[in-house]
């Protein structure tokens, strides 16, 4: 296995010898601690970086009986649309030949997508894990915010960031969630769920008669024309199964994706201040000036887009324009969560193109950030509001390409969105 198609490590990982997992193999993104297993964040700084001990979702994989086969490639510390920031290389979309697999969890998508490994975990922060199950014609559940232990995740934004899975069926990807998902006393932001009769994977049956469905008109404008020709058809189809769909506003959402990369991008500056070479990543070497060696062990070991959003999130958090970016940033998010939770309760479900565009060439938006910043437009406000959301796979455009269909739901309402979700498939 190589960087290339999907893995930084392949040393496999054992799990009991039953368990509602026995003889699956659960592939875990690289900003996902394993105890004595190499996890690089896709990066350069912590290329050799072993952890001393699981994050508890590991564990729950472990306990639960699961084969761990290796660590997935990512956009560097989960920062990228594409998972072509790597320090380890591109990821290949296995379905979609010449095109990105989506990121920053495209490693993830694409060893699912490829049959190299049953399931995966990725990360969201921002669509993490439902940009790549869209471009990789898979399933991601971003859960909602607290559901699922981030201890042992190698933090980029504490507040947006959820771990989730990615599946082949809808199903599967819901088998995996009851398996990582509760209380963790190592994560104060844990929550128990509201008590619900059955299983996440029970709530896979397909029934989706009496389902109201919210379409966000503002969620489509800009989106590529046979993207939001594939949506309609995906609600048709749920329509003719007994769900039923109206308009909803969200009108804030015109301002998420700003909201969103302020807020990102301050607390990335924050917790990436740790990696200077001295208490974590590799040392910029030591001639007496301590500055000195901390700007060359963060400009060697960080990639260009890391970088980018550290210098813009200092720059949000200065004296001077925090409250000018970072204030009002944090206003936005909640006048975003407000919209959303009017909108739920005007229906049970909302519904849009996952991401506005097919999967992109290789390269085509590298050099050019502030595209690959918007193609977020319909992942980062589900974040921003803290809620669950699922990508399931809508249908193909004309030559062939992925397209996903993104459900939001209401706070703990993944077995509502996960319903509908297999109703789709």
């Amino acid at each position: 296995m190589t960087a290339y198609n999907g893995y930084v490590t392949d040393e496999t990982i054992e799990g009991a010898e039953d368990g509602p997992l026995a003889d699956t193999t659960v592939a875990v993104k690289d900003n996902i601690s394993t105890e004595g297993v190499r996890t690089t964040c896709g990066s350069a700084m912590l290329s050799d970086y072993v952890p001393p001990y699981d994050a508890t979702v590991v564990q729950r994989l472990k306990d639960a009986g699961a084969t761990i086969p290796g660590k997935t490639n990512m956009d560097e510390f989960g920062m990228g649309t594409t998972t072509e920031t790597s320090a380890f290389g591109p990821v290949e979309n296995p379905v979609a030949e010449g095109r990105v697999p989506g990121g920053s969890s495209g490693g993830s998508a694409a060893v699912v997508a490829a049959g190299d490994a049953d399931l995966a975990l990725g990360s969201d922060t921002g669509g993490s894990i439902r940009c790549p199950a869209a471009f990789c014609g898979v399933v991601g559940i971003k859960p909602t915010y607290g559901l699922v232990s981030r201890y042992g995740l190698v933090a980029y934004a504490n507040s947006l960031e959820q771990i989730g899975p990615i599946a082949p069926t809808v199903e599967d990807a819901a088998e995996l969630l009851d398996v990582i998902a509760g209380p963790d006393e190592h994560d104060a932001t844990t929550q128990e769920a509201p008590e619900a009769d059955g299983s996440y994977a029970a709530a896979a049956d397909g029934d989706v008669d009496g389902l109201s469905i919210g379409v966000p008109t503002e969620l489509l404008n800009g989106a590529d024309q046979e993207v939001v020709e594939t949506f309609w058809t995906a609600l048709d189809d749920l329509e003719a199964q007994g769900a039923s769909y109206h308009e909803v506003d969200l009108p804030s959402v015109e301002h998420a994706v700003e909201a969103y990369y302020v807020i990102a991008m301050s607390e990335a500056s924050s917790n990436l201040a740790r990696f200077d070479g001295v208490r974590y990543g590799q040392s910029g070497g030591y001639d007496g000036n301590w500055n000195d060696s901390f700007a060359n062990a963060r400009e060697e070991g960080f990639g260009e887009e890391v970088k980018r959003r550290v210098l813009l999130g200092t720059y949000a958090l200065s004296a001077g324009y925090h409250d000018k970016y970072y204030k009002k940033a944090q206003d936005a998010r909640a006048w975003v969560k407000q919209d959303f939770d009017e909108a739920l309760d005007d229906a049970d479900v909302l519904a849009s193109p996952t991401m506005p565009v097919p999967p992109m060439k290789r390269g085509e938006s590298l050099d050019d950030p502030l595209t690959m910043y918007l193609a977020d437009a319909n992942t980062t406000p589900v974040n921003l509001a803290n809620l669950p959301a699922i990508s399931v796979p809508a249908g193909e455009t004309d030559d062939g390409l992925p397209v996903g269909l993104q459900l939001v739901g209401p706070a703990f309402g993944e077995r509502e969105i996960i319903r509908a979700g297999s109703a789709l498939a």
